[in-house]
């Protein structure tokens, strides 16, 4: 097939010999099959920011670092400087990902290269030799079912143990591979620390999979997975071994509000005291007696 203009720079640098085939297209990106070598891998092509229908939303963006504060002010600006570094860093985060989560022991793609918005990563196959489907396109048995959600829910925790949440997980970006599922697409992967919607994400990402797995083994939908795994994350007591329950009982104790309430109450009388102090002894300078006591201004 003739080559796409993205990847013209990927053969010119000799890291692709030969685009076989495009694999799909998804929102925010086209994937081809390429030949490097003897191995068959494939190359993720980002589409222009204009041209894609994942739009990076503010939440996606809190808590990641930028390089500097020029390349920060010009994002905040929206400049046509700060929508290239925005882009850029979009795309890097994926690449940044990649590395992270497959050094923790992740399933996710091997990335290989990332140049000029196009990322060259491990072709995820199936028994066959084909393409790995999603798991949108298998049918599965309950014990298979079972088997591959304890197994993605494992992946999501060895990810939170490393820092990240996908934040856009469900079964349209899950492969199927010969050892089981393997997580794709992670540009809008957020900082787990850092993010103020992490946890929502989280919840949102182990949902979708509840609900997924839970079509073909209707027991997982009592499951409360991502509470429970971010109640231990909040404690630091959440470990890449760390075995879950699947169940989380809400703190059903009620709040002391009347306790709260007075402190706030001699909080206040407090600062009233103070500041009649203070006060009277600033009259009593003007008078000519002794300063007030430190404790008092």
């Amino acid at each position: 097939m003739k080559t796409p203009k993205r990847i013209e720079p990927l053969i010119e640098d000799g890291l692709v010999d030969e685009v076989l085939r495009p694999l799909m297209s998804g929102k925010e990106a086209a994937v081809y099959v390429v030949r490097c070598g003897t191995e068959l891998r494939c190359a993720k092509v980002y589409k222009e920011a204009n041209k894609r229908s994942f739009r990076q939303a503010a939440e996606y963006q809190e808590g990641r670092k930028v390089r500097n504060s020029r390349q920060a002010r010009a994002m905040a600006k929206g400049s046509k400087y700060g929508r290239k570094e925005a882009e850029d860093a979009w795309q890097n985060a994926e690449v940044a990902a990649l590395f992270r989560l497959a050094s923790a022991g992740v399933r996710v793609p091997k990335p290989y290269d990332f140049l000029d918005g196009v990322l060259l990563m491990e072709l995820v196959t199936d028994a066959h030799g084909d393409a790995a489907p999603r798991l949108n396109d298998v049918y599965l048995e309950p014990d298979q079912a079972l088997e591959y959600h304890a197994f993605v829910i494992r992946q999501i925790v060895l990810m939170l143990c490393a820092g990240l949440v996908h934040g856009d997980l469900s079964e349209f970006n899950v492969l199927l591979g010969p050892d089981g599922p393997v997580i794709i697409d992670l540009p809008q992967a957020v900082d787990a620390a850092g993010n103020n919607h992490a946890f929502s994400m989280l919840e949102r990402d182990v949902g979708n999979m509840r609900a997924y797995f839970g079509r073909f083994a209707p027991e997982l939908q009592d499951t409360r997975y991502a509470r429970e795994m971010w109640s231990l994350y909040q404690a630091g007591e959440l470990l890449p071994e760390t075995s879950l329950t699947g169940q989380f009982k809400d703190d059903d104790h009620e709040a002391d509000v009347g306790g709260v309430l007075r402190e706030i109450d001699a909080a206040r009388l407090d600062d009233e005291r103070r500041r009649a102090a203070r006060a009277d002894a600033e009259r009593g300078s003007v008078k000519g007696e002794e300063p007030p006591p430190p404790w008092m201004q």
